[in-house]
């Protein structure tokens, strides 16, 4: 099963659905926006990959915090409790699949995947 994770207006989010669909691979999607994401999960991406690379430091929700606010994210904990409250910090998308975890569109790496 291929779970995408992300904002249903993020147009990166649009490449990679697009890409999923004209390859014929089967998804859901879950808008974390609208529908929120659990610790639980946050944490498990975290994990696996790092909350580096989970935190988008180039969208503009983080960018518009003050300088003391981003030096305050400085670890696992302080950045998942910043992206839980602020979900769009979160980089997108996110997508599961049963060989791992893709961040962001890249479609080198979604033929790797998926090919």
């Amino acid at each position: 099963m291929v779970r995408v994770y992300g904002i249903s207006n993020c147009d990166t989010v649009k490449k990679a659905k697009t890409w999923l669909i004209e390859n014929k691979i089967d998804f859901t999607f879950h808008d974390y926006k609208k529908l929120g994401i659990s610790s639980e999960k946050l944490s498990y991406w975290c994990e696996q990959m790092g909350w580096e690379q989970v935190l988008n430091k180039n969208g503009l929700t983080y960018k518009k915090l003050s300088e003391a606010e981003k030096h305050g994210i400085c670890n696992q904990d302080t950045a998942m409790a910043y992206m839980l409250k602020a979900t769009s910090s979160i980089k997108r998308p996110i997508i599961e699949t049963s060989k791992g975890l893709l961040v962001g569109f890249l479609p080198d790496a979604y033929q790797n995947m998926f090919g």
